[in-house]
């Protein structure tokens, strides 16, 4: 996930409650973190065996919903999308394992 987002986002992150966590990890995201740059970037990174099914997996979930909706006002330039909607994976071009 890469956004812009606007300043409080920090706070807003940590109060993510167990059942999202819960659904994230019965979704098959796996190692997911957010970086946040002093600008505003957000950067997010996560491990999933298939991104787009885990994507839809969320977005079948009750808690996901209410956690984007909360979340709308934070994120910049999101054309009208929830903010997981505006995610689009990178290609690694390098890994040192």
């Amino acid at each position: 996930m890469r956004a812009y987002v606007k300043n409080g986002t920090v706070e807003a992150f940590e109060l993510w409650e167990p059942a999202k966590l819960g659904a994230l990890a019965a979704a098959g995201w796996r190692n997911y973190s957010l970086f946040l740059r002093e600008d505003g970037l957000l950067v997010g990174y996560l491990e999933t065996d298939d991104f787009e099914a885990a994507r839809a997996a969320m977005d079948a979930t009750e808690v996901n919903a209410r956690w984007q909706a909360g979340m709308a006002e934070f994120f910049e330039e999101l054309d009208g999308q929830a903010p997981d909607a505006a995610m689009r994976p990178l290609t690694e071009v390098f890994h040192l394992a």
